[in-house]
């Protein structure tokens, strides 16, 4: 069969409501899904990215296709765009997390979806389409394997996110936690790319600063401390997600910092223990933070957290008392959000069991700005407020300076970091 050429156009999507909640944050990374799907694409098509945070979409440009990748809070932004695509006589593909959560509703908005991983779906869809003969459905029943993964087209990266590079090493987490979208995406199972294509790719990105978009790097420690070894030679720094616990591993730290390791992200999520255990995050332990956060330092590492306010057991204090908790021990960045019950997920269906749901309009359902459900300890409003007050007290001149400097850990960027998101907060908030 003759092989035609084919235009299609990727879209990063994030609705205009989304952008301007992250205007306060001064570090946004690129999202990945794109880069790594277009070097899945035949050798003979033509592609174009667009990434929503930093362009805008040309509706008038020439496209045979469109693929869109999204998350929930962009959903209703998304199924307009494939709107105009589709009035044009574009077919009009979608994919992401919410496709897979939703995937009734996001059907009728396409002309295809893509329901779970991509990988093989992807070659069987662009192989059917050249045929003229695609399906509407294309649903992942297998768990993708990830060897031999080509590597992400670089130019397709858009943003300035002060990176040079962004790559996954893992998929998934091992975790179980009830507001947590990972385990409808990824049916739960964790997987590794084999070492030797990781330490390729890492390798092969000019510049210094590397970030891995892992959901949890540490969910096979054994693996990770073997890939720190492979990327070493490489002599770059880099930062990831891991789930505390691993904090524990002495080897662990001293092979991430010897690989070049600047920061780890942990989601704490809550200094309450109640609050983990009701939404099945037990493998975190507060009573353990402190010699963690204290242990990671000691190997000059700094550490960012992820909080969520508005668990079932947060009283009203719980925002000062998480700052508090968070400056004594030397925190050096957090962020916050308050909790979001995205559509599919384990709390999602209990509350709404419950009758706590309050709307189903998606671009709510951001974690910063809007409450979409009724919190059992205060009100939405009590906890917007409450939000918004950890925020703002995190970032002040007198926080910044009671939790940089004990220890002062990588000061020479964690500072003018902390000082940018404080004049940042200043103008937006």
């Amino acid at each position: 069969m003759k092989k035609f050429k084919v235009k299609i156009l990727l879209i990063t999507a994030s609705s205009p409501h989304i952008r301007n909640i992250r205007k306060s944050r001064v570090i946004n990374f690129q999202q990945i899904t794109m880069p790594y799907l277009a070097a899945r694409l035949p050798s003979h098509w033509e592609v174009e990215h667009i990434d929503e945070e930093v362009q805008e979409i040309d509706f008038d440009a020439p496209a045979d296709l469109v693929g869109i990748t999204f998350h929930t809070p962009s959903a209703n932004h998304v199924y307009e765009i494939s709107a105009k695509f589709k009035s044009k006589g574009i077919p009009v593909i979608l994919g992401g997390p919410h496709v897979t959560l939703l995937p009734k509703e996001a059907k009728n908005h396409a002309d295809v979806i893509f329901v779970g991983e991509a990988e093989e779906l992807w070659e069987k869809f662009c192989s059917d389409f050249e045929k003229g003969k695609y399906e509407r459905i294309y649903r992942q029943e297998k768990i993708p394997v990830l060897e031999n993964i080509p590597q992400s087209k670089k130019d397709l990266f858009h943003r300035r996110d002060h990176s040079n590079g962004v790559l996954f090493a893992t998929r998934g987490c091992p975790e179980k936690c009830d507001f947590c979208a990972l385990t409808i995406m990824y049916k739960n199972k964790y997987r590794k790319r084999p070492i030797k294509e990781v330490a390729s790719e890492f390798a092969s990105f000019k510049g210094k600063v590397i970030i891995f978009w892992d959901d949890n790097i540490a969910g096979d420690i054994r693996y990770a401390k073997e890939l720190f070894k492979a990327i070493a030679p490489a002599k770059k720094w880099w930062s990831s997600q891991a789930g505390i616990y691993a904090g524990k591993d002495e080897e662990f730290l001293e092979l991430a910092a010897k690989s070049g390791c600047k920061q780890l992200f942990f989601g704490i999520e809550s200094i309450n223990q109640q609050s983990l255990n009701e939404v099945n995050k037990k493998c975190n332990q507060v009573e353990e933070y402190r010699s963690i956060i204290r242990k990671v330092h000691s190997y000059g590492i700094s550490v960012q957290v992820g909080i969520i306010f508005g668990f079932d057991s947060d009283p009203k204090s719980v925002f000062q008392d998480t700052v508090d908790f968070l400056e004594e021990v030397g925190v050096q960045n957090a962020t916050f959000n308050m909790l979001t019950p995205y559509p599919g997920t384990p709390l999602f269906n209990r509350l709404e069991r419950e009758g706590r749901i309050l709307t189903y309009d998606w671009s709510k359902y951001n974690g910063r700005v809007d409450v979409v459900y009724q919190p059992r300890m205060m009100s939405g409003a009590e906890l917007l407020a409450g939000f918004n007050y950890a925020n703002e007290r995190f970032y002040t001149i007198k926080s910044i300076a009671k939790r940089l400097y004990q220890p002062p850990v990588g000061l020479w960027w964690t500072l003018p970091l902390n000082l940018a998101y404080y004049l940042s907060y200043k103008k937006y908030c």
